[in-house]
């Protein structure tokens, strides 16, 4: 493929159901420091997700890093380094209270790690040592208190859609505009 991949995200999430994405982001203290060290930890937990849900077969994929500026929030606060990691392989189980609960557990598993790096829910939309966002398992549809998947704003914040662009373009080539966003460029 020549030139920039153009691709609709929103579209291509419907061929996804066997997937799980993660969004990733930090912008306090060293955050590239910070997604390197989570990076084989990430791994490590989604490797026992996987197992646990009986995805022998799951494979791991990672966008890029990218620099977005902050949406909301203080004034002021340091941009953020984001990235997108992708499950594929691992579709929820048909049972949705067993999807449920295991989707849950992985959000109590995520909080812990942002937790192990530093992370204190001060204000919404502050500044983080690292913010680990579930995006989506599949076609699973789950609204509870904790948890919405897939996640209510996630093809509204450039920070997700721009790692989530090039990690579904194919060949890694940068996205060149995304859909439903007039404006967004590589």
């Amino acid at each position: 493929m020549d030139g920039p991949c153009r691709i609709d995200v929103g579209s291509s999430l419907a061929d996804q159901p066997s997937s799980l994405a993660i969004a990733l982001g930090a912008n306090l203290g060293d955050p590239l420091a910070t997604l390197i060290a989570v990076r084989p930890q990430l791994e490590l937990l989604l490797r026992q997700f996987a197992t646990s849900m009986a995805c022998g077969g799951a494979a791991a994929r990672w966008s890029p890093l990218f620099r977005t500026e902050p949406m909301g929030g203080p004034a002021g606060q340091p941009s953020y380094l984001n990235a997108v990691f992708l499950l594929e392989g691992c579709p929820p189980p048909l049972d949705v209270a067993i999807a449920a609960a295991a989707a849950q557990g992985l959000l109590t598993d995520l909080l812990a790690l942002e937790q192990r790096f530093g992370r204190q829910r001060r204000e919404r939309w502050g500044p983080r040592s690292l913010d680990l966002d579930l995006l989506w398992w599949g076609n699973l549809r789950l609204l509870t208190p904790e948890l919405t998947l897939p996640h209510p704003r996630m093809l509204e914040r450039s920070f997700v859609l721009v790692p989530l662009a090039a990690l579904l373009c194919a060949g890694g080539q940068p996205p060149l505009r995304l859909s439903g966003r007039e404006g967004w460029w590589e």
